[in-house]
């Protein structure tokens, strides 16, 4: 481990002085990708030279334990156990550090939601996740932008694509992917019986134009026109955009917007992030132990969360967490769920890790 943190630091040194001369200040695209990296690294060394600093004054007192005065002695005692607890604390800090990041991480994301089985309580409790996200977007200061969504006649939702726009959104919402199920008493229900309905959640890395060219001869587009809420120029124009990928049968329709240029702008937005995810889902297959190790299955099948409402609980399946604070969470306090998940990946990957390097 130390070798490889003598080469970080190494780099990092080297960083700082690619990032001073001229050339490369005048260079944008270089200037970007060493400011990134610098940024990147530059946690590790900190922690790396505060750790070589404790271990420094470690030595220090461990050699005042020899001093004849017992006062000194007792002192040098004290300080010794304090500092072997900050070391052992900034060891393990840097074996976290240095686990490989998901390099998606950074990105935005599209979030899908959608109504299972329950019929109309399915449909309210996707509406309920939706404004969770929205709220817990809006702590973050993440923008969302609703890319489609499709009402039941309760006011539920059958389903909405939003785009998630801000730093980390990936690094925290990919924990979101699965089955959502939800037990409550319906509003409608007389007997006061508890129903047992579900919701899926998607959460696919936004891709950039850059990162995949899609074949436009390979699509097929459709206009017609928009149904449901949209405006004064719903059911008068064709705006609403439906967009086939023939390769792979995928299809992505978009009609929230009043103009067919946005909605068709916003569905190969979509199109285009779930092409993506497919096709890192295929590469992770190679390295899918390492990758479950990192973020979990992340399969949309698999149940990870109960919101139990007469209970007032929330349980995450993967990781056996209850929280009874169920209404704290749907106003938004994901965090509560979303840091033990993360806590528990990391050190599913830091085993994953020791046993390669052994």
């Amino acid at each position: 481990m130390f070798n490889k943190l003598k080469g970080v630091e190494d780099r990092f040194r080297e960083l700082e002085r690619l990032l001073s001369e001229p050339e490369v200040v005048q260079d944008r695209n270089a200037y970007q990708k060493y400011i990134r990296e610098h940024a990147d690294i530059s946690s590790i060394v900190t922690v790396f030279r505060e750790y070589r600093k404790v271990d420094q004054e470690l030595d220090d007192s461990l050699e005042l334990l020899s001093d004849e005065d017992p006062e000194m002695k007792k002192m040098a005692g004290e300080e010794v156990a304090r500092l072997e607890k900050e070391k052992a604390g900034l060891a393990e800090e840097l074996k976290i550090l240095l686990i490989p990041k998901d390099p998606l991480d950074e990105k935005n994301v599209i979030i899908e939601i959608r109504a299972g089985t329950g019929g109309d309580e399915a449909g309210l409790f996707a509406g309920d996740l939706f404004k969770m996200y929205q709220r817990y977007a809006e702590k973050r200061r993440w923008k969302v932008e609703i890319m489609d969504h499709n009402t039941t006649d309760v006011g539920g939702l059958k389903e909405v694509i939003a785009s998630v726009n801000g730093k980390g959104a990936y690094s925290r919402l990919k924990f979101e992917s699965g089955t959502h199920r939800v037990q409550r008493v319906p509003t409608t229900e007389t007997q006061g019986r508890i129903h047992t309905s579900a919701v899926t959640v998607a959460v696919l890395p936004e891709a950039e134009e850059v990162e995949l060219n899609i074949d436009q001869n390979e699509l097929k587009v459709d206009v017609y026109r928009s149904s449901g809420p949209g405006g004064q120029s719903v059911n008068t124009t064709d705006s609403a955009v439906r967009i086939t990928h023939l390769p792979t049968g995928l299809v992505v329709t978009c009609q929230d917007e009043k103009s067919q240029h946005k909605n068709k702008a916003k569905a190969m937005k979509v199109l285009r992030s779930r092409l993506f995810d497919q096709m890192v889902r295929e590469q992770n297959e190679a390295r899918s132990q390492n990758r479950r190790d990192q973020v979990g299955s992340g399969d949309r099948s698999e149940r990870i969360r109960t919101y139990n409402f007469p209970q007032g609980r929330v349980t995450d399946h993967r990781i056996g967490l209850t929280l009874y604070k169920l209404e704290v969470i749907l106003q938004g306090d994901v965090d509560a769920v979303i840091d033990p998940l993360i806590t528990y990946y990391q050190s599913q990957a830091l085993q994953h890790s020791e046993r390669a390097d052994g």
